[in-house]
């Protein structure tokens, strides 16, 4: 069976998520190639949309809300930041000659 939604195949739940709640799942989600400046933007864009979300259609919004919780985007580091971890080393003995 095919899920068609306005005259459109869904191929893929992704597909059929942005075709039924008509939201831009990237939106919500990110994408791996945005800056620092690009995700507070796009943040700022979805926190609005979310709002009227919200107003107008309470259950895209929670499906909206439920995709930047979980979002895969959330905790990632900036290229090239280390973790906080530590690291040891292992303790230089020296020996002394007689």
């Amino acid at each position: 069976m095919k899920c068609i939604v306005a005259g459109h195949e869904a191929v893929t739940a992704k597909d059929f998520a942005e075709l039924a709640f008509g939201i831009d799942l990237e939106l919500f989600t990110g994408s791996a190639a945005e800056t620092d400046d690009d995700r507070k933007a796009r943040l700022d864009v979805a926190r609005a949309v979310l709002a009227e979300l919200r107003q107008s259609d309470p259950e895209a919004a929670a499906f909206a809300a439920a995709l930047m919780r979980t979002s895969p985007m959330k905790g990632r580091r900036p290229a090239g930041q280390r973790s906080r971890r530590s690291v040891r080393r292992p303790a230089a003995h020296s020996a002394v000659a007689a």
